[in-house]
């Protein structure tokens, strides 16, 4: 038994959040300044009401428009900002879909190696024989873990949503995975209060830094300099690894989509690696660093511009929040 992927679907929410908007926050920024230092030139931010789950049903309904549901028999919903502490949202999103009631369904927490992860899980569903069709949907608001004041987040991270349809295959077209974990990075991605650790404080005082980019423990801090440290470490023996372990070269890949950090470490890596700038993924300009949804986003992009096509094999590369990381390859 093999798998493949199906189908890929991608929401974002109406709002947008451009260079120009920030610019009159932060007036010593400029518009051009953000764009050439992060590549991004607007973001999609969720409304005051929209959640996560609001943006995995829209993006789960597109993927289902020409799909039998009945034949969905797991849901797998990526987000580190679920609706509830409980229930896991991938229970409300099943109902919200109207799925079978034999379908199997859960929550996993983890960021920007998420959509890596996620195809893992449902690979080992189909190939272990529990499942036939899969519903994989990462969705995510960091927006509304971002200090107002916090302009460096505030430039860099979009919502989103994706939705894959991962089905059995007489084929294997998901190929080996490498992953990874080095918990000792927990600290430089983090919000650190709301959950039970350490619950909302609303008195937590103000820990202003040069950057503003921890006002408070309430709202998302981000190393930004151990981020770089940890991604130039672990991101090229992560593509070896995934390669090796494949039995493939660097020029044996069609294509190359690595987790859409920012333009400048991307920018890093492609060159450390000498990866050809036609072989390799960089387009942010329109919706930033969407955590999970960044990888799948890319692939159907990819897939509408004709930069991949049937046939083709693609090395996908997740990093970032935990520390997690985690790659593999797929034929198209």
């Amino acid at each position: 038994m093999g798998s493949t992927i199906k189908k890929i679907s991608c929401y974002l929410p109406q709002r947008i959040l451009t260079n120009q908007e920030l610019q009159r926050e932060f007036v010593d920024w400029s518009a051009e300044k953000i764009e050439a230092k992060t590549g991004i030139r607007e973001r999609h931010v969720v409304g005051e009401d929209e959640t996560s789950l609001d943006l995995a049903i829209q993006a789960s309904k597109i993927a289902l428009e020409d799909y039998d549901k009945d034949k969905i028999d797991f849901v797998l919903l990526c987000t580190q900002s679920p609706d509830y502490f409980l229930p896991t949202t991938s229970c409300i999103l099943h109902e919200k879909l109207g799925l079978p009631s034999r379908t199997g369904a859960f929550d996993f927490n983890l960021g920007c190696s998420g959509y890596i992860y996620g195809l893992a899980l449902a690979k080992s569903l189909l190939t272990s024989k529990m499942s036939r069709s899969v519903l994989l949907v990462t969705a995510e608001t960091y927006s509304k873990f971002i200090h107002p004041r916090d302009k460096g987040n505030r430039t860099i991270f979009g919502d989103g949503s994706a939705a894959t349809i991962i089905e059995y295959s007489e084929d294997e077209n998901i190929l080996d995975f490498v992953l990874g974990t080095d918990g000792r990075g927990a600290c430089n991605l983090i919000v650190r209060n709301g959950a039970l650790r350490k619950p909302h404080d609303p008195k937590a005082p103000e820990i202003p830094d040069d950057s503003g980019a921890i006002p408070t423990d309430n709202y998302l801090y981000m190393n930004g300099p151990e981020i770089f440290n940890f991604t130039i470490d672990v991101v090229p023996k992560l593509v070896i690894e995934v390669l090796e372990k494949n039995h493939r070269s660097l020029e044996d890949m069609s294509y190359i989509i690595f987790h859409q950090a920012n333009k400048f470490i991307l920018a890093y890596l492609r060159k450390k690696m000498k990866i050809p700038e036609s072989k390799f993924y960089i387009n942010m300009l329109n919706v930033g660093n969407t955590v999970s949804s960044t990888i799948p986003i890319a692939l159907k992009d990819s897939l509408m511009q004709g930069k991949i096509k049937k046939g083709d094999e693609v090395l996908l590369i997740g990093f970032g929040v935990g520390y997690s990381w985690g790659g593999c390859i797929i034929r198209i």
